[in-house]
């Protein structure tokens, strides 16, 4: 008699939530879907039939992380002052981060040479990105800042990234107050760089 599927979209959330919580107290070298199988008590069998493989088990993981960054993002309330509403982003984005080390490590850093995003985990990517242009997008129309909006969006995630990657791995400062120094001078430099020029005398 076949073994029945097991195609559940519980099975399915459960693998998920149980597969980052191993990569988090795993790491990346010690991530195999084995485990994940082991600890959702289930069989590796049942992880493919519903991720095909450890690729697509990884790029649901990918999916996941920014689905969890976009929503904690979109809770970011908007007020009368667009240039803090935008640099308002920038602690949830290093939160996140910090809460999901591993997790964002995979989402940025692309670990794994099998990892290849398909259509989706872009698209998630990309709505993550949106939040961002959206703020950006209104500074610019109050004339708070100056440029392209998608190439403002790229550099603001870099320079986030960037120093999510150095706190991470304790390069970014030994005490609190001077991290949180060097983010918002990061964060603050940037956007005073992207200030409209004052006009001509001329």
């Amino acid at each position: 008699m076949p073994r029945a599927k097991q195609r559940t979209p519980e099975l399915r959330d459960h693998l998920l939530e149980v597969a980052i919580a191993t990569l988090s107290e795993d790491g990346i070298s010690g991530f195999t879907t084995r485990r994940v199988a082991e600890r959702a008590s289930t069989s590796v069998p049942a992880v493919y039939e519903l991720f095909s493989d450890k690729a697509g088990l990884l790029r649901a993981m990918v999916f996941e992380g920014f689905r969890l960054l976009g929503a904690e993002l979109e809770t970011v309330p908007l007020t009368e002052d667009p240039l803090a509403d935008l640099e308002r982003l920038v602690p949830v984005f290093r939160s996140f981060c910090r809460s999901y080390p591993r997790l964002a490590q995979l989402m940025f850093a692309r670990p794994f040479a099998e990892l290849e995003p398909g259509p989706d985990e872009a698209a998630a990517g990309a709505s993550v990105r949106a939040v961002f242009t959206g703020r950006i997008q209104r500074c610019v129309d109050a004339g708070l800042l100056a440029g392209d909006v998608a190439d403002i969006a790229h550099v603001l995630l870099a320079l986030a990234q960037g120093l999510a990657v150095q706190e991470l791995g304790r390069w970014l400062g030994s005490s609190a107050p001077s991290i949180e120094q060097r983010w918002r001078l990061g964060v603050r430099s940037l956007l005073a760089g992207l200030r409209p020029a004052p006009p001509s005398d001329l």
